[in-house]
């Protein structure tokens, strides 16, 4: 009876509603999760539970009480995100002060979404903050956040260190000190231990743009606020107002300790959305269908294919000038009476399964009727990456079908191309063989105590002649317009060879030399690729390098080993060498995994004489986008090393189709290193074969194949 009455009570709309209204439910959420002063999900001063849009790539800024917080954070998957930061505390006195009486502090944080809110239970996230270097600010913490409404969210949790601090309600082990030492590793015996605090707060979105938060504090700032007296902190209770002045740009103004005004903004980007709509371009030449066999027999005669040379010269220049309308250079072509193979060059276009789409299209407006079967050979520095099959009859068919990416990769055919078939004709108008441009540059250092942002902007001239297949000229040189990379007065205090630690002496010269080599490129066999390259490879070395790569097309493995022997160059002469010199190479694993990360491992020898391995992460996104880390760990103590106690940093690619929405080859790139030391430092040669490769492979095209019919 009970059961009865409850299906009829629940099916009047009204009551349904009202009661669904009444019940704390995730599916009702419409707040976005927001970020705190160190840049990490949160409220104002303390963490929540949720996790950033998956992707998510933030750089915050916030500014209280004399301490600048800089951040930069990555959503690494949907539960799992980290952040570098770099603070600035202006007064504090500890170990020296830097530039503008300011003392400043690197720090990483690691934190994991362990459960996901559901309708009658929170998320919960476990957190490490600063947890690798000094442990000034390192703090952790299990917290909990719940929507009980669509736009209200209450948030409560438990922290250590740091968030320990204030208000503790037990204690668990004694928690080391902070230490002043060389930083850079892992604070282990930190996590988790000493007293426990208890911290929550309230965050209300009022409407779409304006948002409003409370909490309560468990940071005692014991340093700052009460050894040495940088504020006064008077409440635990914080409070503060953001507004969202677009999709990606956040601002806030807070009241923060009843005593202080704080000021907060952060951007937000996101690899699968673009900045602009889309890529723009002109749009494809539609497939050319052939005449049936019954209508038009005469058309599907293969007699042409016995009219010598002079037919397929013909039909190869027909070809090139198709390509070339689309930005793809035709280097060499092969027909038969049903078969042609096509090598041929991008030039153009950012996904590599859009410059095969496009290239088939034009064989398919260029081919006799009984020419079937196109082998289509894409071209990296003189090398035949790998063989694309796709049938005639399947362009035709499947042009205008539902899924038809889907279901024209289902038929193709990925082969490896080292050897190719005979009669090949060149390009009968071939491009020019010299390329050059002009571009501006930026160089900078960052996060040194005596001046934390350095940076010099001018100009890069660069060319490169083509002497024979595979064969290249090429160089750089760089004038500098202005800048401040030279004023850099910190004695070196580096006990290993220079190699890297001098590098701002390179700036106090104007005009530079950057680069300037002769590059070989070869397929040795099937499955590898070779190149040597001698001359002046990098700003610091110059010499010769060489390096053998193994990768089989379809496979999501590949293995590689680089040797050089190179020199110092000289720091005040373009063309000279210093006294020091070094043998150095790697031997290289690499390894893309199924869910859009990859793993790089570096074994060898670096600048510096000193052995070891770089292992790197990154996650790849299919239009191009890279955002990863990596970390060098050699012989040299972390002593011997210095500040840091090993390499490590942060590095990010951003297509530049993404930024300017038209199809365009290239990226722009950038290395962040908390320091840069001369321990665990790798030679910087151009061309390295795996990513001059892998972008035609299997996998890579299987990611990009969705733009096939672009």
């Amino acid at each position: 009876m009970i059961r009865s009455d409850w299906r009829r009570l629940m099916a009047r709309p009204a009551t349904a509603l009202m009661l669904t209204a009444a019940l704390p439910v995730a599916a009702m959420a419409e707040t976005q999760p927001t970020l705190n002063f160190n840049g990490v999900t949160g409220l104002i001063d303390m963490p929540t539970a949720e996790a950033q849009p998956d992707a998510d790539l933030s750089v915050s800024i916030s500014r209280f009480a004399r301490t600048t917080r800089t951040t930069l954070t990555f959503q690494i998957t949907p539960r799992l995100q980290g952040s570098f930061r770099y603070t600035g505390v202006r007064g504090l006195a500890l170990g020296g002060y830097g530039a503008n009486n300011t003392y400043y502090d690197r720090s990483f944080d690691v934190r994991y979404l362990l459960l996901k809110e559901g309708r009658w239970w929170p998320a919960v996230t476990i957190g490490l903050q600063d947890f690798i270097g000094t442990g000034l600010f390192s703090g952790e913490y299990v917290v909990a956040t719940k929507h009980f409404s669509p736009r209200v969210k209450v948030t409560a949790g438990v922290g250590w260190g740091r968030l320990g601090s204030y208000g503790s309600f037990a204690t668990m082990g004694v928690r080391p000190a902070p230490t002043q030492a060389t930083g850079g590793t892992p604070n282990f015996k930190q996590w988790f231990r000493g007293p426990v605090a208890p911290f929550g707060g309230i965050e209300w979105q009022v409407n779409d743009r304006l948002g409003l938060k409370f909490e309560y504090s468990s940071d005692a700032y014991a340093e700052e606020a009460g050894k040495q007296g940088l504020f006064k902190r008077r409440s635990p209770l914080n409070f503060g107002a953001e507004y969202q002045l677009t999709d990606g740009i956040r601002v806030g103004a807070y009241y923060l300790y009843g005593s202080e005004i704080g000021l907060a903004a952060n951007i937000a980007l996101n690899p699968t959305r673009r900045a602009t709509p889309g890529v723009s371009g002109p749009a494809p030449a539609p497939v050319a269908l052939r005449p049936s066999p019954k209508a038009d027999p005469a058309a599907w005669s293969t007699s042409w294919a016995t009219a010598g040379t002079a037919a397929t010269t013909a039909m190869a220049g027909n070809v090139a000038k198709r390509l070339g309308a689309d930005g793809l250079v035709m280097e060499s072509l092969a027909v038969t009476g049903s078969h042609v193979e096509l090598r041929v060059r991008n030039a153009r276009y950012d996904s590599s399964a859009q410059a095969i789409g496009r290239a088939a299209r034009a064989l398919t407006a260029t081919m006799p009727a009984s020419v079937e079967t196109f082998d289509i050979v894409p071209v990296e520095r003189g090398m035949n990456i790998a063989r694309v099959r796709l049938n005639r009859s399947d362009l035709e068919t499947l042009e205008h079908a539902p899924e038809n990416a889907a279901a024209l990769w289902q038929r193709a055919q990925i082969s490896d191309a080292a050897a190719v078939a005979d009669g090949h004709v060149t390009n009968p108008s071939p491009p020019r063989s010299f390329s050059w441009g002009l571009a501006p540059y930026l160089r900078y250092g960052l996060f040194d105590p005596t001046d934390p942002v350095r940076a010099d902007v001018g100009l890069r001239l660069s060319g490169e002649l083509r002497l024979a297949r595979g064969l290249y000229l090429s160089g750089s040189v760089t004038q500098r317009l202005l800048g401040n990379m030279d004023n850099y007065n910190r004695p070196n205090n580096s006990v290993l060879p220079h190699v890297r630690t001098d590098d701002h002496l390179r700036s106090r010269k104007d005009t530079e030399l950057e680069r300037l080599t002769l590059a070989w490129f070869a397929r040795p066999g099937p499955n590898l690729y070779s190149r040597v390259t001698a001359g002046y490879l990098e700003r610091g070395f110059g010499g010769v390098s060489a390096e053998l790569l193994w990768k089989p097309v379809n496979s999501r493995l590949a293995l590689g080993a680089e040797v050089n022997y190179v020199k110092q160059r000289s720091f005040t002469s373009a063309t000279a060498f210093g006294a020091y010199s070094v043998a150095t190479g790697h031997v290289s694993a690499y390894y893309a995994l199924p869910n859009d990360f990859h793993v790089q491992l570096d074994v060898g020898r670096y600048l510096a004489g000193d052995v070891g391995a770089t292992l790197s992460v990154d996650r790849e996104f299919a239009n191009g986008w890279r955002v990863g880390a990596f970390a060098t760990k050699t012989n040299v103590s972390s002593a011997r090393f210095g500040e840091g106690s090993f390499d490590k940093g942060i590095r990010l690619s951003i297509p530049l189709n993404w930024i300017a929405g038209s199809p365009i080859r290239g990226a722009t790139s950038a290395t962040i290193r908390p320091i840069q030391r001369d321990g665990g430092a790798r030679l910087n040669v151009s061309d390295r074969l795996y990513e001059t490769v892998r972008g035609y492979h299997g996998q890579r095209l299987d990611d990009q194949w969705g733009r096939v019919w672009r």
